[in-house]
């Protein structure tokens, strides 16, 4: 017994096993040739053995040996990261980083080419998996993304458990499943990856299914048993006559056809005597002259025949035209069509739903930039060019705050109920100076007010100058509320549609439950009876043209947040305004809101079928108000009174 534990140790002694303190230079020594000079197929075992030993220090080696900063120094063979500065040369020992000086004549340098690179960077992404830096994570896994590669399946997979981060997790097992679809073990696997993707509608997802699902034309007399068929086409349905006997051609099932440029060729290298294939060369300045000389010259079996449209016909009734799915097993390309299927009815109702969201976002902007003209225009009958101006007074308001109150959530919250005062103001003093002047004139309140309009836009020019002024949202209104990757909406549209339900509220209270709103209902629907009641109308126009206006100052302030602060800002809205109103019905809050709804919708519907052409859809939907305004002309929510008799 003591015999044999001495061979035993003996045999120990002469040869040591593999211990736990194997460095990185041990595993480079046994690779001392594949290093210094790698090559694409020798370099897998190099990279194996470094990623199974688990070694932190291969992880800068990698990186070193892939920015071409491997050396190996000649007197003992060991391999070294070499950074020069200027005539000194620095190495820096692989495992434990001591530094020593190199002498440049004792040293060979590794450089791998690009195709060796490529698999370090491979490896070097299942390294960077368990980083515990998080962006060097999500670099690798930004990495596995770009290349899709099925080596990084496995590395990928073993990651997912130890990632402490919740969303890059998610991020992790998303991709894990994308790349199983593709190169999985087994159809089983591959099949459950798939039909795990049938919820996801982004774009990558989509990618993957299509490139399982991707297929190539074939021909053949009878379907090929061993192929995975998408589709049996139909001549003169799925492709034309001469598509599929080009297809013939190419798959060396049919002679080509003989071009006009071919038989003129022929008949040039083969004219005889003032002949070519027994026809005079007068002959020959017509198609038919020409073809008939070529014909001549294939019976004596110096060129091709030509191939007839019966024996076109014939070829193509001869064989099956088809495509056929470059993934054999067909259990997968179902799965794939069923999950892609899924995932495109998801994607066109999610489609629908943005759509929706983007017009009730325009629709709100619209309510608010109609709003006070609706009640203008309502409850006065005048024609207000000038109401684009208090929406860019207000928008500019906002912009000078901004100025002195740097905390922009607080600029806002200042700058809402001054744009109101300063426009309700300015709106009092048009109504005064100007309007109550004018009133039963509406030709010259329009002339007049679209001359103000142009004075406002020149005294806005000469203060605030030509170039668009910025009016920040706060921090928390930036971004977008994203439900999936077709169904967004930004934070600034949703504030403009809370603060449009807001004013909505706003006025229907100040309409139906104050004072003042129940003489300006007065007024709008009978301003004699009114007048006799004791009601004051026009101190009631005045009131109501600068409540009108000082809500156009408001919606100023919300639409600068969304779009460009200028002094023709507000033309971009009197037009939609007008129409709004017009269509809603004049002087109506329900019918503000119907109108603004009505073309909102429409103009983003017209955009979705046209959207190469904005200006068309502007057309289109310009038309389409007037044909409705044919058949209603009082608007969808028609008002009773004084404004319905007008």
């Amino acid at each position: 017994m003591l015999r044999l534990f001495s061979i035993a140790i003996s045999l120990w002694l002469l040869f040591p096993t593999t211990s736990s303190a194997q460095t990185v230079q041990d595993i480079l020594q046994t690779h001392a040739e594949e290093v210094l000079k790698p090559g694409r197929r020798s370099v897998g075992v190099v990279l194996d053995d470094l990623v199974d030993s688990g070694l932190p220090q291969a992880l800068p080696f990698l990186e070193a040996w892939r920015d071409r900063e491997i050396v190996q120094r000649s007197p003992d063979g060991l391999f070294f990261r070499a950074v020069e500065d200027g005539d000194e040369i620095t190495l820096f020992d692989l495992d434990t980083g001591e530094t020593s000086v190199g002498v440049d004549d004792d040293l060979t340098e590794s450089r791998p080419n690009g195709g060796v690179r490529r698999a370090i960077g491979d490896a070097l992404v299942q390294f960077q998996l368990s980083d515990p830096d998080i962006e060097k994570r999500q670099a690798a896994v930004d990495a596995i993304a770009r290349s899709m590669d099925a080596s990084q399946l496995a590395p990928l997979m073993a990651s997912i458990e130890g990632e402490p981060d919740a969303g890059l997790k998610e991020v992790k097992s998303r991709l894990a499943g994308m790349l199983a679809a593709t190169f999985g073990e087994t159809p089983e696997a591959r099949i459950d990856a798939i039909s795990g993707m049938a919820g996801d509608l982004s774009v990558d997802v989509r990618a993957v299914l299509n490139t399982i699902l991707a297929s190539e034309a074939g021909v053949a007399a009878d379907l090929p048993s061993d192929a995975n068929i998408a589709q049996v086409l139909e001549v003169g349905k799925d492709l034309t006559a001469e598509e599929a006997y080009a297809q013939l051609v190419a798959a060396d099932l049919a002679p080509a056809l003989i071009t006009k440029t071919d038989i003129r060729t022929a008949l040039e290298a083969n004219i005889d005597g003032g002949f070519a294939g027994g026809v005079p060369l007068a002959n020959l300045n017509t198609d038919a002259g020409r073809a008939q000389a070529y014909d001549g010259l294939a019976q004596l079996e110096l060129v091709p025949p030509r191939v007839t449209d019966a024996e076109q016909a014939a070829a193509i009734e001869a064989h099956t035209f088809f495509m056929a799915y470059d993934e054999p097993d067909a259990a997968i390309t179902d799965a794939a069509s069923e999950a892609l299927a899924a995932i495109q009815t998801n994607v066109a109702v999610s489609q629908a739903v943005d759509l929706g969201l983007d017009a009730l976002s325009l629709a709100s902007i619209y309510f608010l930039a109609a709003i006070g003209l609706a009640i203008t225009f309502g409850v006065m009958g005048v024609i207000n060019m000038a109401h684009g101006e208090f929406i860019m007074m207000g928008a500019y308001t906002g912009f000078v705050v901004q100025q002195f109150v740097p905390d922009y959530t607080l600029s806002i919250i200042i700058a809402l109920p001054l744009a109101f005062a300063i426009t309700f103001g300015a709106g009092v003093t048009m109504e005064r100076l100007v309007i109550r002047h004018l009133y039963h004139r509406p030709l010259e309140t329009l002339l007049a007010t679209f001359g103000i309009s142009i004075a406002l836009q020149q005294l806005a020019k000469n203060i605030f100058g030509t170039q668009a002024r910025p009016l920040t949202s706060p921090e928390w209104l930036d971004g977008a509320l994203v439900f999936n990757d077709v169904i967004g909406i930004s934070y600034i549209r949703i504030a403009i549609f809370v603060m449009a339900l807001i004013f909505l509220c706003l006025i229907l209270f100040v309409l139906k439950r104050t004072r003042l709103g129940l003489e300006v209902r007065a007024v709008t629907q009978n301003p004699g009876m009114a007048a006799s009641m004791g009601i004051n109308p026009d101190r009631i126009n005045m009131l109501t043209f600068g409540l009108g206006s000082g809500i156009a100052g408001i919606a100023g302030v919300a639409i600068g947040l969304y779009a460009k602060v200028t002094s023709e800002m507000g033309a971009d809205y009197i037009v939609q305004s007008f129409m709004t109103v017009v269509v809603g019905g004049v002087g109506n809050v329900w019918g503000t809101l119907a109108g603004a709804s009505l073309i909102g919708f429409l103009q983003k519907g017209i955009e979705w079928l046209n959207p190469s052409n904005t200006l068309a859809a502007q057309t289109y939907m310009i038309l389409f108000i007037i044909l409705f305004i044919q058949f209603r002309p009082k608007g969808i929510v028609a008002l009773k009174g004084r404004a319905a008799a007008d």
